[in-house]
């Protein structure tokens, strides 16, 4: 029987501030629990407003932050134990980040495939500039991108979209087997999100890759999601099936947020009324299906 690809118990974060004479604690992170099954490759989202604790949560899981209580365990092995840099190494291999804002993530005086042929450098056997750039080449056009649209441009000289799938393609290059994308829509245009958010639904179906996807953005979860927890404080107030979850909350937190983007629809479902392309979507619709929206890559 397939193990967990990734499994966290009563993991907590606690930091301290304040002076020397008056130092308290605050706990960002509170007894948090979840596992995702490695046989089941989905997006499971991490949804809280700022300050909730979910960044904490992400970063903890891709072993940057050390949680103070808890246990995460990746492929069976406990992240704590991963010493050195040759598990460190594997470890980022397989396990690969996608940050909130694209132009913080690249060196503005860098040109961005340089990025790329780097990782591939870094992270598969190709070692000639024709093998780099191929396997470049074959990230990007899983994201709706090639080496040539980007070939010696800097990152100003792209769109915040289109750096931010170079960003996505530049995760793909190791072959993942998850990837934690914190907040990776919040600085795209509300245009452009569901082009980020459709592509985690095509490396979930096609490369069979976990995303696990770190939002305050209700809209887009629904659309995208298959599982979900909720946070406020630290700590999981709610969690389950996305659809079940978003529209039946039972955590009074859970309704306020519902309240804020969702709004019945005569049938008996949620229709998001948020700034995404999904909700002006739906909203134009006589019957949302937001099932059946089409990707718009642009």
């Amino acid at each position: 029987m397939t193990g967990p690809l990734l499994q966290l118990e009563g993991v907590s974060k606690t930091y301290r501030r304040g002076g020397l004479f008056g130092r308290e604690e605050f706990r960002a992170v509170d007894n948090v629990s979840f596992r995702i099954e490695d046989n089941e490759p989905q997006v499971f989202t991490v949804i809280g407003e700022s300050g909730s604790g979910k960044t904490t949560l992400a970063r903890m899981i891709l072993n940057m932050v050390r949680p103070t209580a808890g246990t995460i365990f990746f492929k069976g092995q406990d992240l704590a134990s991963m010493r050195g840099a040759r598990a460190r190494r594997i470890f980022m291999k397989d396990v690969q980040p996608i940050f909130q804002n694209p132009f913080e993530a690249f060196n503005p005086l860098k040109r961005v495939d340089r990025y790329l042929l780097m990782t591939a450098k870094n992270f598969t056997p190709a070692r000639s500039s024709a093998q780099l750039e191929a396997a470049a080449d074959r990230a990007l056009k899983k994201v709706g991108l090639s080496i040539g649209e980007v070939r010696g441009r800097f990152p100003h000289e792209l769109s915040g979209g289109q750096l931010q799938r170079v960003a996505i393609a530049r995760a793909l290059i190791p072959g993942p087997s998850m990837i934690v994308a914190d907040e990776p829509v919040s600085m795209v245009d509300a245009s452009l999100r569901m082009s980020i958010v459709n592509l985690f639904r095509t490396l979930r179906d096609d490369l069979k890759v976990s995303i696990i996807y770190i939002t305050h953005d209700l809209a887009t979860a629904y659309y995208v999601s298959d599982r979900i927890i909720i946070m406020r404080k630290g700590e999981v107030v709610e969690s389950g099936s996305a659809r079940v979850v978003l529209e039946n909350p039972q955590h009074s937190y859970s309704q306020l947020l519902k309240s804020a983007v969702l709004s019945p629809d005569p049938h008996g479902r949620g229709v998001l009324t948020g700034d995404s392309a999904a909700s002006q979507q739906a909203r134009a619709s006589p019957h949302p299906q937001i099932d059946n929206l089409e990707p718009q890559v642009r």
